[in-house]
């Protein structure tokens, strides 16, 4: 089974003003423009976070029509007033298939998708949801050559550490283990009664944050 590694982390909003607000307000440095996934009504914005990984905003498009179907990184569940998070993370591979039969968690079905010249490959679950409540990546195969962070304007940021809260820390390891994951990321055991959560470290010009 091949390695695989961080592709990207996901800020979901419920608009992409509120999520790139959230982003330059934690970080101190502003996304860049993305474009829009016609299958799911969505679009983005982005931010490079090195030479093959990057972060994404993503919210649904209200000037695409609606999908047919759940829009991915559970977007329909927001609520009213739900405020942008970092809600779930992508993993790389150069065999989507192997790593997701790899896999000890289920990711979802694997789907194509687009966003103007890029195309991929995507675990997706059928219900729009995020795998173990965001504690479980996506899988991702790109099809284009280069890695659509080598095109992003780079802002000096890095991620450092992907921190993944969860009360049982080592079902999420055996996660990572199966994928055998080339990255930095930590399981680690959340508080009693507190919801999964994720913490990336990113270094940026105004020092280390935790977005």
């Amino acid at each position: 089974m091949p390695r695989t590694f961080l592709d990207h982390i996901a800020i979901t909003a419920l608009s992409l003003e509120a999520g790139a607000a959230f982003v330059a307000d934690t970080l101190g440095v502003a996304t860049q423009g993305g474009g829009e996934h016609p299958r799911m009504a969505t679009h983005n914005r982005l931010l490079r976070l090195g030479e093959s990984m990057y972060l994404e905003v993503i919210a649904p498009n209200p000037a695409a029509p609606a999908p047919g179907r759940p829009r991915w990184f559970g977007l329909d569940t927001l609520a009213p007033q739900s405020p942008p998070s970092l809600s779930t993370w992508v993993v790389r591979s150069d065999d989507i298939r192997a790593s997701a039969t790899a896999a000890s968690e289920p990711l979802g079905d694997i789907e194509p998708m687009s966003r103007g010249a890029l195309d991929w490959l995507i675990t997706i679950p059928a219900d729009g949801s995020i795998p173990l409540e965001g504690a479980a990546p996506a899988l991702i195969q790109w099809h284009a050559g280069a890695h659509p962070a080598a095109r992003m304007e780079d802002k000096g940021c890095a991620l450092v550490l992907l921190e993944i809260f969860h009360p049982d820390p080592d079902r999420v390891s055996r996660l990572l283990s199966a994928l055998e994951l080339a990255a930095p990321v930590a399981a680690r055991q959340a508080g009693p009664g507190e919801p999964v959560r994720l913490a990336a470290h990113i270094d940026t010009p105004h020092g280390r944050r935790i977005l």
